[in-house]
């Protein structure tokens, strides 16, 4: 029976839909104004990791993720490029999808974007100050009153006496309480025209925490399953989610909260003043994406993840083991999983003891080293059914090795281009295979001197070579 631990009970709690069988998921995604970051990566990956196993178990899952392509970074970046908000967000959101797919995440049932929601808004705004929640400040922005809901603080464990202002921009004058956030920000006149909506207070534009209540509510219902994101996002913006969306409904918005944790650099905080924030575009130049989703998923969803170097190379050389047990012993046919064989049911277990994929991937381990050592076709076949449901070990076994398909099977060739995997992993196959072919000649020459200085230099090229009965075969070190 699936655990989940719900960041509003601070505890691990057995997952009850709220309709048998279905389970309605929304997951706060990017604002898209720059390319996405590793902890971007994490989120991508961690909840399409939730939803691939929530159908795996038999879950018809309604999946949400949204956009914010309208806030303050927003406006500003297209004003500093010269052009318009559009064309920033369109072509940022294109990135964010390529990104997507490079690390193997499958797209959500919905996607909405923030400006095609502006009509929600509004009216889950005025509902607000028809209740007596919200109000008109003097500067004309509409802000939520924090102290007339009793709820607020529940999802941080916060006292509003401890609770500062949290606004992910500028604190707005004119507030009757510090704590009190917007909801609509009335225009400035600086402001594009495209940044600003007719409402009855005013031209403006909705507050960041507004999107996400108003396009859950209208694709997903005013109480769902699970609603996800970064640890950092858990106060203020799902608190604010709580109060807007419960204010104006009543009732329970959400059972489930869960929260990915914060991603680090080599036990550092990510962050640009410090120089160590990456892209997902600048990791992929020097790793398989395969090998940073997999780095992503072997450590548990909740618990802090450290990037360096020296751990994404451990994660290549783990996952080229596993990929060497599926090419030394070919699967057999696929079929249904067979979630009471041994191997299958531990796999189950850890998935179901709140998606600890950390234990769920030491299974594939045991069944890589179990195939190893019993060259059994149906165990390999088993590796690769598991290892696929957490959208890894999809690829063909040589071609990973070889780092031939990257680019076609993850990225495609336009998504190459543009992220520089290209010139990292595809190198001259031809070159390797002539001079394999060279090697072999001088071998059979017992020319030994030049058959080692091949394998050397192919080598420090990064290209191991392995000697087997039925011939030579590459991999990529």
């Amino acid at each position: 029976m699936l655990t989940i631990y719900n960041s509003l009970t601070r505890e691990k709690q057995t997952f009850v839909p709220i309709e048998p069988g279905r389970v309605r998921m929304y997951v706060c995604g990017m604002t898209v104004y720059d390319y996405c970051h590793l902890g971007h990566a994490r989120v991508l990956v961690v909840f399409d990791m939730v939803v691939r196993w929530l159908r795996a178990s038999g879950y018809d899952v309604t999946y949400v993720r949204n956009i914010t392509d309208i806030d303050d970074k927003i406006i500003r970046r297209a004003q500093d490029n010269g052009e318009s908000i559009r064309a920033l967000t369109d072509r940022f959101i294109a990135y964010m999808n390529e990104d997507a797919r490079a690390l193997g995440v499958l797209p959500p049932d919905h996607e909405p974007r923030a400006t095609d929601h502006v009509p929600a808004m509004l009216a889950l705004i005025d509902e607000l100050e028809r209740k007596g929640i919200a109000y008109l400040a003097d500067n004309r922005d509409v802000c939520y009153a924090v102290r007339r809901f009793p709820g607020y603080g529940k999802l941080s464990g916060k006292s509003i006496e401890d609770l500062r202002a949290g606004e992910r921009v500028e604190v707005a004058a004119g507030k009757q309480d510090p704590l009190d956030f917007v909801l609509w920000k009335h225009a400035k006149p600086e402001e594009p025209a495209e940044a600003k909506w007719e409402a009855p207070w005013g031209p403006g534009r909705p507050g960041w925490h507004i999107e996400c209540s108003a396009m859950s509510s209208e694709l997903l219902g005013n109480h769902f399953d699970i609603h996800g994101g970064g640890q950092d996002l858990q106060f203020p913006h799902h608190e604010n989610e709580i109060a807007q969306s419960e204010g104006a409904h009543g009732g329970t918005f959400v059972n489930y909260w869960m929260h990915n944790g914060f991603v680090r650099v080599d036990d550092e905080k990510m962050s640009k003043s410090l120089g160590n924030f990456f892209t997902i575009r600048e990791v992929l130049q020097k790793y398989d994406a395969e090998v940073v989703r997999f780095f992503i998923l072997r450590a548990h969803y909740r618990s802090p993840l450290n990037y360096s170097d020296a751990h994404l190379d451990d994660a290549r050389q783990a996952l080229t083991r596993l990929y060497t047990a599926l090419k030394n012993v070919p699967p057999g046919p696929p079929g249904a999983i067979d979630w009471n064989e041994p191997h299958a049911l531990r796999f189950k277990a850890a998935m179901d003891d709140d998606f600890n994929t950390a234990d769920a991937i030491a299974v594939l381990f045991d069944l890589a080293n179990e195939a190893n050592r019993s060259r059994d076709s149906k165990v390999s076949a088993r590796l690769r059914q598991l290892g696929s449901v957490l959208g890894l070990l999809d690829r063909d076994p040589v071609a990973y090795l070889q780092g031939r398909d990257v680019v076609v099977a993850l990225t495609g060739v336009e998504v190459a281009a543009s992220t520089g995997v290209l010139g990292a992993v595809a190198g001259p196959v031809a070159d390797i295979e002539s001079r394999i072919a060279a090697r072999a000649a001088a071998k059979k020459a017992k020319n030994y001197a030049e058959a080692d200085r091949i394998r050397a230099e192919l080598l420090a090229e990064g290209v191991v070579l392995e000697d087997t009965p039925q011939g030579t075969t590459w991999r990529r070190a």
